[in-house]
């Protein structure tokens, strides 16, 4: 059965931006119309063009210069992260998880202040709770990783987990309900080993911690 998904009007009118951009309609440098066209233009309102400019300049494509206008800023941007995460299977979004978590582990066990430990050892703990829902056991294990991440203290690495992990969301949800941890014990006790090596400043442990730990979830799904 053909799925289908509805696509916000946002992102619709950024698409024909985008579109029109490539095409050579404005050129490389080239101001764009002001809101109230563009929004004529398209039979949108003006706070629908307002979004999907900021969308389009978080792409690279605009730039938005307050009191100046909108300015084109490159003819075309690397495809977006809602449309590589809908193509991804489950072992494809295990993989860029490592690629994040693993280092976030270690530069956490170097640089984590005490704010930061208490943080992750709230939500070790919140973790282990028992007789909580699928969505609410994946919740508590975001809250874990990103507590982490955060200790990491390199703001691209959060932001690159933020919007990640907000996208594939329902993806971890689904792969639990297909199948569940076998031995939740011993799930907690690999992420307590984790916790225990960024607290003990041991960076190499808690990225081999991070990394089999993810390695056995993808193992799962291989």
């Amino acid at each position: 059965m053909t799925r289908l998904v509805r696509v916000p009007l946002a992102d619709q009118v950024a698409d024909v931006l985008a579109e029109r951009i490539r095409a050579g309609e404005w050129p490389l440098g080239a101001k764009l119309p002001g809101e109230t066209t563009l929004a004529l233009q398209l039979g949108v309102g003006r706070s629908t063009v307002r979004e999907a400019i900021r969308r389009l300049a978080g792409r690279g494509v605009l730039d938005s210069r307050h009191g100046a206008g909108v300015y084109v800023t490159a003819l075309d941007a690397p495809e977006d992260w809602d449309q590589v995460l809908r193509r991804a299977d489950i072992v494809t979004v295990i993989e860029a998880r490592t690629a994040i978590e693993v280092e976030a582990a270690m530069l956490a066990a170097e640089r984590r202040t005490p704010a930061d430990l208490r943080a992750i050892r709230g939500a070790l703990l919140a973790r282990d709770e028992s007789g909580r829902s699928v969505e609410d056991h994946v919740d508590a294990d975001t809250a874990l990783h990103r507590a982490i991440v955060v200790a990491a203290h390199n703001e691209v690495l959060t932001e690159m987990f933020d919007g990640f992990t907000a996208r594939v969301r329902r993806a971890m949800v689904n792969m639990l309900r297909l199948r569940p941890v076998a031995d939740e014990k011993m799930d907690q006790d690999a992420h307590a080993m984790l916790v225990d090596a960024i607290v003990a400043r041991r960076p190499h442990a808690a990225a081999q911690a991070s990394r089999e730990h993810l390695s056995a979830l993808k193992a799962g799904f291989a």
